[in-house]
Formats: C-alpha cells, structure tokens, sequence
C-alpha cells in the first residue's frame, strides 16, 4: 500500500491504494469524485480525462503513484462560484450531450484544446483534436458547435461556429 497525496481542485487529498491502483479508480474511489467516468481502461474513450499539471491527461493510463504530488482538476473542480465554466455552459446550449457519458472527459478535453490554441480553433483542428474522446450517442456535430462556441465566449475568437 502506498500512501497518495495530491491536490484535487485546490484542496490537498491523501489516501492509501495498492501501488497498481489507477489515477481513474483513486479519484473515483477513494476521493469520491465521481464525474471522472471508467469508460474502456485502455485510453480509448477519453470519458477519463482530467487535467494534471496543468495538461489533459487519460487517467485511466497513470497510476495513482505516479501522480502523487501533482495537482489534478476534474470535471467538478472547473466550475467557479457556482457558475458552470464556459465549456459546460456552451455543452448545455449547443445540446452537445445525450446521455451524458462521455461528457466529463469531452469537457475536459476540449478546455484544454482551447487554452492551449489560445483562441485558435477551427471545425477541423477541434475534430481532430477530439479523435481521442468517444461519443456513441451524437453524430460530435453540436459537440464541435459546442466547443467553439466556448471557444469564442474564453478568447473573444472570430471563428464561426459549425452550422
């Protein structure tokens, strides 16, 4: 057993887990996070992502000792004051969920795409950039909508949404 301290949405956790216990099953098991979704267990899905240091990372490829230290947000540490974050607020106006799976590591994913293009995105670079994050419910159309549209409201972009 090994002992994990991390910093999860601001606040400093720590749990013990076998030393082979996935980052994805420490944040939903022993932290109670349960937004982070276990989709596949073999990085495929993307309903796993989170944000550690900063970058969107598959929690279910790291280990939970791999990651002591770090500090990770997840799909509840984004919101602020109440106020869903832009990429939840534009998910919810463009329809950009169904059933709602995927739509954790999909918000994840996409704000990190948009800070790191600082503004700069377009209807193939956000494809291309959600390969990695399966939906099985939605044709991606008004994720893509959904994305920009966040997109344009966190960086005042010009870029018209899909249509």
């Amino acid at each position: 057993m090994a002992k994990v301290t991390l910093t999860v949405n601001g606040r400093t956790m720590s749990s013990e887990c076998d030393d082979r216990t996935l980052l994805v099953h420490f944040i939903r098991d022993k932290l109670g996070l349960t937004g982070t979704h276990v989709g596949c267990d073999t990085t495929q899905c993307g309903a796993c992502v989170v944000h550690m240091d900063g970058k969107s990372v598959k929690s279910c490829s790291i280990l939970a000792v791999q990651a002591a230290g770090s500090t990770v947000t997840t799909i509840e540490g984004i919101a602020s004051q109440g106020e869903l974050h832009p990429v939840q607020a534009a998910f919810n106006q463009h329809h950009g969920l169904q059933c709602g799976f995927c739509t954790p590591g999909m918000v994840m994913t996409a704000v990190d795409m948009i800070n790191r293009h600082g503004g700069q995105l377009d209807e193939q670079t956000v494809r291309h950039e959600l390969e990695g994050n399966i939906c099985r419910c939605t044709g991606y159309h008004n994720i893509v909508k959904a994305v920009l549209s966040a997109n344009e409201e966190m960086h005042g972009a010009s870029r018209q949404a899909a249509e």
